[in-house]
């Protein structure tokens, strides 16, 4: 039986850092907060992904406390955050101390929904952070992180899916981060999970191929209880398809979502003003907002797209762009398949980049390539060129274990490296994701608090000194 359509937007998060670099700032979000409050959204996606990172190393802001704040703004409608399981935020393997603490800390200061994935789709990594989430009353929102190769068939998801849900998953989520998954796929891959698994399932995929739109259709049809969108001003091309666009088709059907289209219409005017801005300071290219159906053959999700393009205007080799996209599947298959997502793309794409650019293939390797060739990120997919391996690694043994389970706990060595520059665990959580960011951003903090209290005693001392 159809019923109505859950939609979380992810105009708050995923849409600016598809379409955007994830600048947009949390001054610029407030203003739309009532609006998108009342909406009835199933969640709004606001916190996570490159947030975190963006927010201390760009924007001068603390990530808790835009939590903080949104959480305030939005007292009604879920909080919905990216979580990069054993990765947490940053791009390495964390201890399970500080996942846990991460777990928490994300739940108290306001988050509702996680969502978990994992971008080699080693459940071993997703162990300890589904495990938290529940500990600390979170929805757990576990990922299968979609992608397409000989060994990633829909048989290897739906099992995958199962695992996830015997592990604890509260909702299961396909995670179609390149907009690989088309829209036929999408109607098989949703029906056969709706009826070998009795969770919600929530489907998130982007538009850069220009099928986003009819993945979702196709998936609603299936039985998908809730799909990602973004409001039109940042929505489409890299980013999620727009959420306008669906609400309409949707209305008076069986699925019809519920959400009011002038309400949305209203939310989209303030956004539209902010992409204004960000476009006017160059955040947002052309190729970001443009479909691109070659993403189909390159399997290059948006964001690794720009990241590319920066790489290689630094290597004045701009005019090498397609050998690189052409690279990327190759470099791949020698990795063994694993699915490109964060931080795996950025991974698989920096040694591409190396390839063409040095002239010569595995010239040189990155450590990021020789960690997750030696199995410090977890099992691979598919099988590993092992010339290529022994290349990057030499005779070092390949890990077998889960990655974590040779992570000494770091927590209260984090908070004593830090020091008092650290004020909570918030503090100490920023600086074990991110070291010399954070710690560069609490001293500017200390500096910029103590000139303000100077000027504070300069101006009590005036006002007296006028009153006398």
């Amino acid at each position: 039986m159809a019923k109505k359509v859950g939609i979380t937007d992810t105009i708050l998060r995923d849409a600016h850092q598809s379409q955007a670099a994830t600048r947009m700032r949390t001054e610029e979000m407030l203003p739309a907060c009532e609006v998108l409050d009342s909406m009835g959204y199933w969640s709004l996606e606001c916190w996570g992904g490159a947030t975190f990172d963006s927010c201390i190393r760009f924007l001068n802001e603390d990530p808790w406390e835009r939590l903080r704040t949104l959480k305030k703004a939005l007292p009604h409608t879920k909080l919905q955050m990216l979580f990069r399981g054993q990765n947490i935020l940053g791009y390495k393997n964390y201890a399970d101390d500080i996942v846990e603490m991460f777990c928490r800390k994300s739940i108290e200061n306001g988050i509702d929904v996680i969502r978990i994935f994992d971008a080699l789709n080693d459940v071993r990594n997703l162990e300890a952070s589904i495990k938290y989430t529940k500990k600390y009353g979170g929805i757990c929102e576990a990922a299968l992180s979609y992608t397409k190769s000989p060994v990633h068939s829909e048989e290897y998801f739906v099992k995958l899916a199962k695992e996830l849900v015997q592990m604890g998953a509260d909702v299961v989520c396909i995670k179609d981060m390149a907009n690989l998954l088309l829209p036929y796929d999408a109607y098989s891959l949703v029906k056969r999970l709706k009826a070998e698994i009795d969770v919600p399932i929530h489907l998130h995929t982007h538009n850069t191929a220009g099928t986003g739109d009819m993945t979702n259709l196709m998936a609603i049809i299936a039985g998908v209880d809730i799909v990602d969108c973004a409001l039109s001003p940042l929505g489409n091309g890299t980013a999620q398809p727009a959420t306008e666009s669906l609400v309409a088709t949707l209305k008076g059907t069986e699925y019809d979502t519920g959400l009011d289209l002038e309400k949305l219409s209203q939310a989209a005017k303030h956004f539209a003003n902010v992409a204004e801005r960000l476009k006017k300071d160059g955040f947002i290219s052309e190729k970001s907002t443009k479909i691109n159906p070659n993403i189909l053959m390159y399997q290059v999700p948006g964001g690794m797209l720009s990241n590319l393009v920066s790489q290689l205007k630094e290597a004045h080799a701009e005019d090498r762009y397609y050998d690189v996209l052409e690279e990327i599947p190759r470099v791949r298959k020698d990795f063994g398949y694993p699915p490109l997502v964060t931080p795996t793309s950025q991974i698989v794409g920096t040694q591409a980049v190396l390839n063409v650019v040095s002239g010569e293939r595995y010239k040189m390797f990155t450590k990021e390539s020789k960690g997750v060739l030696a199995g410090e990120y977890g099992k691979l997919p598919g099988i590993v060129n092992e010339e290529v391996r022994r290349k990057a690694i030499g005779d070092r043994q390949v890990i077998t274990c889960r990655p974590a389970d040779l992570i000494e706990p770091e927590f209260e060595k984090c908070k004593r490296e830090i020091g008092e520059l650290a004020r909570c665990d918030e503090d100490v959580l920023s600086y074990a994701l991110f070291p010399q960011v954070a710690k560069k951003f609490f001293e500017n903090r200390a500096a910029s608090e103590k000139k303000q209290a100077d000027e504070n005693i300069v101006k009590t001392l005036y006002v007296e000194d006028m009153t006398r």
